[in-house]
């Protein structure tokens, strides 16, 4: 009695030229399903690209503006209950500690400022009139956007400098006039924003001098701006209140403000792991999308299961075909998933000014994500398939 022959075996060109059957007989299921992992797909690319895009643009931003700036301010007179001040011989202290590099201030006055003295006192914007060192901008790693900065002539006369977001409210530009207490003083210059002193960018600077003489001043710092060297900022910072007030130290308020623009990017990167929980459930919606596409396949094609098995096809060779689709259909949602979530991150990034970053541990993961998807969502197709016999296949339909 003869032998019964060996089963054929599928190849993996043939495998493949079998998997696309389902999905070119069916492009409308086929793209709706594809369509839910490439959604999943995408939001995980750019939940991750952007944060690390937003992350390279704070590395850049902290090495341009230097982390190494600390600023001193008054705390409260607990005492006494009232806001403390700093002591007007506060910034030569600071300069005699040794890692200090360079020191400025600024001093806020009581004095209003209004586009026209014809705008009711109270209708300010929130804008302070502050009073500033020759040296503040290159404490800050400041820049004039237009104009000039206060000179050693200017601070002397009413001449003012506009910080980023006072000139946007108060709508002036070098050569107008601002009204400040009680006399029109001329705009200098307008400042690019500082993202490490914030309320230089709400604030109009005068001169020292011009403060003491014309707004009532007292000459008391409000704000104290150094950088340290690198190594040293946090030796600096711990005996900072001593030097600026040694008998009540506990009044002085010292911060580092990279640590604070740190602290916000944390804040936002915090929401961006909520948008990647979104990003895995739409994922998982895919994937059972997948799965249910199959297996609705199965059900429509148990005539050409039946038949493929009477003509000899293995159980081995319907499983193969069945997963083979459902991993190629994952595939196809997952590359499209990976183009639209790159172009989203690099949309994004350059929108905001940043430097695209896309890890490729990032890409190689979401191609992971959609073949893991395509497996498991195929499986149990895969198996259904199989367990139907001939028989059982024609005699359905």
């Amino acid at each position: 009695m003869p032998e019964p022959p060996e089963p054929v075996r599928l190849g993996p060109r043939e495998l493949l030229g079998l998997g696309t059957v389902g999905l070119r007989t069916r492009p409308m299921r086929t793209a709706l399903a594809a369509l839910g992992i490439a959604i999943g797909i995408a939001a995980l690319i750019a939940v991750v690209g952007i944060p690390a895009s937003n992350q390279a643009a704070l590395r850049t931003e902290l090495e341009a503006l230097g982390p190494n700036l600390l600023t001193v301010a008054p705390g409260r007179d607990v005492a006494a209950g009232t806001d403390a001040k700093l002591p007007a011989s506060a910034p030569a202290m600071i300069r005699r500690i040794p890692p200090v590099q360079s020191v400025s201030a600024t001093g806020t006055t009581s004095a209003t400022v209004r586009r026209t003295d014809h705008v009711p006192a109270d209708r300010t914007g929130g804008i302070r009139v502050s009073a500033a060192k020759l040296d503040l901008l290159p404490v800050l790693h400041g820049t004039v956007r237009t104009g000039t900065f206060l000179t050693s002539s200017t601070a002397e006369l009413p001449v003012t400098v506009l910080g980023a977001r006072a000139a946007e409210l108060l709508a002036a530009e070098p050569g107008r006039l601002v009204w400040i207490k009680d006399r029109w003083f001329s705009v200098a210059g307008v400042l690019d924003a500082l993202p490490l002193a914030p309320e230089i960018d709400n604030s109009v600077l005068v001169g020292w001098p011009v403060a003491e003489r014309l707004l009532g001043f007292d000459g008391s710092p409000g704000f104290i701006y150094l950088r340290a060297d690198s190594p040293a900022v946090d030796t600096v910072k711990s005996v900072l209140g001593r030097t600026v007030n040694p008998l009540h130290p506990n009044q002085v308020l010292v911060s580092r403000p990279s640590e604070v623009l740190t602290a916000q990017r944390f804040v936002e990167r915090a929401y961006s792991a909520l948008f990647l929980g979104l990003g895995a459930i739409a994922l998982l919606v895919g994937g059972i999308g997948v799965a249910n596409t199959m297996v609705i396949s199965v059900l429509e094609r148990r005539r050409e299961i039946g038949l493929r098995r009477a003509l000899g096809a293995t159980r081995g060779h319907i499983g193969g075909q069945f997963l083979a689709e459902s991993v190629l259909l994952a595939g196809l949602g997952g590359a499209l998933g990976l183009l639209v979530g790159v172009a989203v991150t690099a949309g994004y990034s350059a929108a905001q000014g940043w430097p695209t970053v896309l890890p490729p541990a990032v890409l190689a993961g979401g191609a992971g994500a959609a073949a893991a998807v395509g497996v498991l969502a195929g499986v149990y197709p895969a198996v259904r398939a199989t367990r139907l016999t001939p028989t059982e296949a024609l005699a359905s339909t």
